[in-house]
């Protein structure tokens, strides 16, 4: 019995072969760097409960609405600040009632809670930061194209546009009337850019 337990432990006692295996195992802690890389998976799903408190089946939740007005104000996430987002209610209609800030305007959102329909919407970007925030020179019909694309179910038919240039710079204003909505606008010549834009909804 003796020597068969010198015969077991003197190969384990061979370090020089046992080295190399130690060598290999090394790498592993290279893996820890996937186990981190996991960790930004769990905090993207954190937000997503936030601004739904109070949402019902068949609701948009307040994040919702709120990308809603982001995409019609043609505002990237990043440039918003001071956010207001509360429920409320508009001519009997159950609304987000949205506000935010940028370094270049103010916007204000009223956003149907039942289907995500713009109900309300004023916003004016300050004129000095038009050629900042860049674009192309676009025709009156051209404009009035741009105009027609931000109220789902018009086109350029139903929009009323002409040129003002009283205060300096050219300008197109213009006016449109679709499901008991009426828009006011105005359009930079040289961008392209809405830089007012109202929204009521009319009784």
């Amino acid at each position: 019995m003796k020597t068969t337990r010198e015969n077991v432990s003197s190969p384990a006692s061979d370090t020089p072969t046992q080295t190399p295996a130690a060598a290999t195992q090394t790498p592993a802690a290279a893996q820890s760097p996937d186990a981190t890389a996991q960790t930004p998976a769990t905090s993207t799903q954190t937000p997503s409960p936030t601004g739904n408190a109070g949402q019902t089946l068949g609701e948009i939740s307040a994040d919702e609405a709120f990308l809603i007005a982001l995409n019609n104000a043609d505002v990237p996430n990043q440039d918003a600040f001071n956010i207001k987002n509360e429920r409320d209610g508009d001519n009997g209609i159950p609304i987000y009632d949205i506000e935010f800030e940028t370094e270049y305007g103010d916007y204000d959102f009223e956003i149907a809670i039942a289907d995500g329909r713009i109900v309300g919407a004023d916003y004016e970007v300050d004129e000095e930061w038009l050629d900042y925030l860049g674009g192309s020179p676009v025709t009156e019909n051209e404009a009035a194209v741009i105009a027609a694309e931000k109220v789902p179910g018009s086109d350029a038919s139903n929009v009323t546009i002409w040129i003002e240039s009283d205060d300096g710079r050219k300008r197109y204003e213009g006016e449109l009337f679709l499901n008991n909505m009426k828009y006011e606008f105005e359009i930079d010549p040289q961008t392209g850019k809405i830089f007012d834009w109202n929204a009521d909804l009319r009784d």
